[in-house]
């Protein structure tokens, strides 16, 4: 490791919070090296123009800060964790899950108006695969329009009146101290967030130990245990692709919930899953892979399928 402890961020505001929150409690530490902070640009950065959910694979976000990180040009990558595919790249491992924030989505609109108080045809924006879905479940009527750029641009459009409403992860507003923009918190039951979602997770190479001394003391132990959960229950299910699933896993007096839905893109289908398991490391990823293999013996898998399948053919 250099002297400086060198962290790989995304340029957007909210990336830049993120990677400064973890310099400043890596700087809080007694001895703690230099903090620099190293901008990457990531193919989500380059590709504005394309729906998220035509993009391959997952990582669009991160794959350039990652394999910055395994080549030495950086020690320390961080990622909203939702943004992580499951599955990382030999040689490195996820260091730490810090505190979650709020998990649930918000919905922010020109009016003031409410999801359910929307006029009919409303012009909803999100770049996301499963809010579409869950929005044409609960407002089948709606206009879903592709929305893309940074937090502070999605909401520049909204007020420039391209849409009527937009939905954005609550924890990223409150980040940039945008709370006040929130229309209503959406509820996790009706509107599952995203695995993960809330998450800050920090990478480091696997073998690099005068970094994870310094990581590891960042990890927060009931983080960790709600997103094994939901990241195993996501390995198993998605393949690699975004699929339309909310999963929010919970920690509550030993006691680790995870609940997860899954819904057909048009709103059409809809499969849920809940179950608990001890509150400890161990037990989460099993927890994760057992509510996916109940959700696929009721038929997830062919409904996943099916929407992968349609998405292919609407792809230009």
């Amino acid at each position: 490791m250099s002297a400086a402890l060198r962290i790989g961020t995304r340029a957007s505001a909210l990336a830049l919070w993120q990677a400064r929150h973890v310099a400043a409690l890596l700087a809080a530490q007694p001895a703690a090296p230099v903090v620099e902070l190293v901008h990457i640009s990531t193919s989500g950065d380059l590709e504005r123009e394309v729906p998220l959910w035509q993009v391959g694979g997952r990582a669009f976000f991160t794959r350039e800060i990652d394999r910055a990180l395994l080549a030495g040009s950086v020690d320390v990558a961080v990622h909203s964790l939702k943004d992580l595919a499951t599955q990382l790249e030999a040689g490195l491992t996820l260091a730490a899950t810090l505190p979650r924030a709020d998990p649930r989505d918000a919905l922010v609109s020109r009016s003031g108006a409410k999801l359910t108080e929307l006029p009919r045809g409303a012009r909803i924006g999100t770049s996301s695969l499963r809010r579409r879905a869950f929005l044409a479940r609960l407002r089948p009527d709606a206009a879903l329009l592709e929305l893309r750029g940074n937090v502070p641009t999605r909401i520049e459009r909204l007020r420039r009146g391209d849409y009527d409403a937009i939905v954005l992860a609550a924890a990223g507003l409150a980040r940039l101290g945008l709370e006040a923009q929130v229309t209503e918190y959406l509820d996790a039951g009706a509107f599952p967030p995203a695995v993960s979602q809330g998450v800050i997770g920090v990478c480091a190479r696997a073998e690099d130990a005068a970094t994870l001394r310094w990581v590891a003391p960042l990890d927060d132990a009931q983080a960790r245990i709600a997103v094994t959960a939901e990241r195993a229950l996501l390995r198993r299910l998605e393949g690699g692709c975004q699929v339309p699933l909310g999963a929010l896993a919970t920690v509550r007096e030993g006691t680790l919930t995870l609940e997860v839905s899954v819904c057909a893109l048009d709103g059409s289908r809809y499969l849920s899953a809940r179950g608990q398991a001890p509150a400890a490391q161990g037990e989460a990823a099993a927890l994760g892979t057992r509510i996916a293999e109940e959700l696929i013996k009721r038929g997830a898998g062919e409904l996943i399928a099916d929407e992968r399948a349609a998405r292919a053919v609407e792809e230009p």
